[in-house]
């Protein structure tokens, strides 16, 4: 899947710091309550892999990927919905 821009839910994180060992130039953690943040919303092609398995590695579901303006299966605007949001 490809994916324009990374969202992360932090009332839904459970501070595994999954995601941060996965793809640290995208993901880190805040130092007071370890909740993940996100670094950069849009990363490098390169770093989209590690994006897509920090995503679906994460325990609470807390990481959401969309999917870019033009891609097939968008309706009236919106992406198709993928996974839990």
């Amino acid at each position: 899947m490809s994916f324009a821009r990374v969202h992360l839910d932090e009332s839904k994180c459970v501070t595994s710091g999954q995601c941060v060992l996965t793809a640290p130039e995208v993901f880190d953690q805040r130092e007071k309550d370890g909740v993940a943040i996100v670094l950069t919303d849009s990363p490098a092609p390169e770093l989209r892999g590690k994006v897509q398995e920090a995503a679906a590695g994460c325990p609470a579901a807390a990481i959401r990927l969309a999917a870019p303006a033009d891609a097939p299966g968008r309706v009236g605007g919106r992406p198709p919905i993928e996974g839990p949001l």
